[in-house]
């Protein structure tokens, strides 16, 4: 088999959703591509208009099916290459018949997971960002997800880093520009330090981005933790959080044993509810396991709800005190600053909400407002060190840090120096992406 990547075959694969299905796209790409169409199809449409075509399989001359037929002459298609697609009826035998047919044409093969996104990358019809993007925005399941993994896709976060490039471009001309005239030290020490005012604003900026909240938390969920003493309500809060039956509740100490997690979505945010052991000592050993495991996920909350006495919840920056069954007799007033919780009537689950979504706002991303992940945060941050070194009037060493700073942007955008990373990026996708 080809290498995946590779300029001289092409690719098959269905690339809507797995049959059966009401109608299925079916999308080649590569060099062989419209010869395949046209031995199926006959002569083919102009490019970019969709025609009704019967399909017959080139060796017997059987009908396949009735589909509709574009392609996108290269450039100017999804991968960069030459493009055809196939919209088809959905039914199993119809999409397996039509792709035996186009893999059992010379050249032709069926694609690797992510490989039509590589293509396209190769071809620089994206670029790392989207691509990356992408990734996320195919594996989106809360609106809050969708909406910035879109604006990665959408090249929004390229543009942010070609602005900052191009920035360090200039100043690394200037710089290269001020050694030929080393000689002379007046015009170059005003060279450097004007060069060093610039690129400490360039740092600043660096410094602010880095500061926001990450790309991660909103793809993985944000983890709220439920902890305390046995038997205090922590398995039904999560229940009636969640709304389902998911944490095993009982009059007995001690049920929960293990780390329980629920992922849901809260107003477009997704959350992660995590329910626990209660936190006490203990002679029995996998209940002990269970208290070890609580207090490990405490200290990994982003925000922690504490069930037990307030004097006793652990030091935590977002900590929520909870004061469970509000609806049992002597227990309707709550401690200063603690939520009255009733998981069997409902009271306060709704100002419980309400606190998470607050915290949850200052966690993650807002509106409209692009994130980093951790890869590119890293690089980010190699680019803020390397200007952070330029604070010197050796102009030598100044343009030495700015091409440090330009190679990481290169990074992030995939310019340069990607390539131990991008079979597990393009692995994340489905065979017809």
């Amino acid at each position: 088999m080809a290498k995946p990547g590779g300029s001289d075959d092409t690719i098959v694969a269905l690339s809507s959703g797995h049959p059966p299905a009401a109608v299925a796209v079916i999308r080649t790409s590569g060099p062989h591509a419209f010869a395949a169409a046209e031995a199926l199809a006959g002569p083919l449409p102009p490019s970019r208009r969709a025609v009704l075509r019967s399909l017959h399989d080139p060796e017997s001359g059987t009908l396949l099916d009735q589909a509709l037929l574009l392609r996108f002459v290269s450039p100017a298609s999804a991968t960069g290459e030459d493009v055809v697609e196939y919209q088809c009826h959905g039914g199993r035998a119809v999409v397996r018949s039509i792709l035996d047919a186009l893999t059992a044409l010379p050249g032709m093969r069926a694609a690797e997971p992510g490989e039509f996104t590589r293509r396209a990358f190769r071809n620089g019809r994206i670029d790392l960002t989207e691509a990356e993007g992408l990734a996320d925005l195919l594996e989106a399941e809360t609106e809050s997800q969708r909406r910035a993994a879109l604006l990665r896709a959408d090249g929004g976060l390229r543009r942010l880093v070609e602005g900052w490039r191009e920035r360090v471009v200039i100043l690394s001309a200037r710089a290269e520009a001020a050694i030929d005239y080393v000689g002379d030290e007046d015009e170059t020490a005003t060279d450097a330090d004007a060069l060093v005012v610039e690129s400490r604003a360039l740092a600043d900026e660096l410094e602010e981005w880095l500061a926001r909240p990450r790309a991660e938390i909103l793809k993985e969920g944000i983890r709220v933790v439920a902890a305390g003493p046995p038997n205090v309500g922590k398995s039904s809060l999560i229940n009636a959080l969640s709304q389902s039956e998911r944490a095993i509740v009982t009059d007995i100490a001690g049920t929960t044993r293990d780390v329980i997690e629920v992922p849901l979505a809260i107003a477009g945010v997704p959350f992660v509810m995590v329910d626990t052991a209660g936190l006490r000592d203990s002679i029995d050993a996998v209940e002990r396991i269970g208290v070890e495991r609580a207090g490990s996920e405490v200290k990994r909350a982003d925000i922690l709800l504490w069930l037990g006495d307030p004097a006793e919840a652990p030091q935590h920056r977002h900590l929520l005190l909870i004061h469970p069954r509000a609806d049992l007799p002597g227990r309707k007033n709550a401690p200063d600053g603690a939520i009255a919780i009733s998981a069997v009537t409902g009271e306060g689950l709704d100002r419980l909400t309400r606190s998470l979504l607050d915290r949850a706002h200052t966690m993650v991303p807002g509106e409209g407002q692009l994130a980093f992940n951790q890869r590119q945060a890293t690089e980010i941050a190699t680019a803020l060190a390397a200007i952070g070194e330029s604070g010197t009037s050796d102009i030598v060493i100044l343009a030495d840090a700015l091409r440090r700073a330009r190679e990481a942007f290169d990074r992030i955008t995939g310019r340069a120096g990607i390539d131990d990373m991008l079979d597990a990026l393009f692995g994340r996708f489905c065979l017809g992406k």
